[in-house]
């Protein structure tokens, strides 16, 4: 996967979750709300992910 793939994958993921969390606590779910915080971190994973790909090309372009 390129690293704008995972850039764009882990904000989806961010935004469901998050989005997964306030539905859970608006209807009192703390299973929602749990899913929510798993997939939020999910997102910020694949977010750190591709942020380190592009660290990784740029290093490599310069050498």
């Amino acid at each position: 996967m390129s690293s704008a793939t995972d850039k764009a994958k882990g904000a989806a993921n961010e935004a469901i979750g998050k989005a997964k969390q306030g539905v859970g606590k608006a209807v009192g779910s703390d299973r929602m709300k749990g899913e929510g915080a798993l997939q939020e971190a999910k997102g910020d994973l694949q977010q750190a992910v591709g942020k380190t790909k592009d660290a990784v090309k740029k290093a490599v372009d310069k050498a």
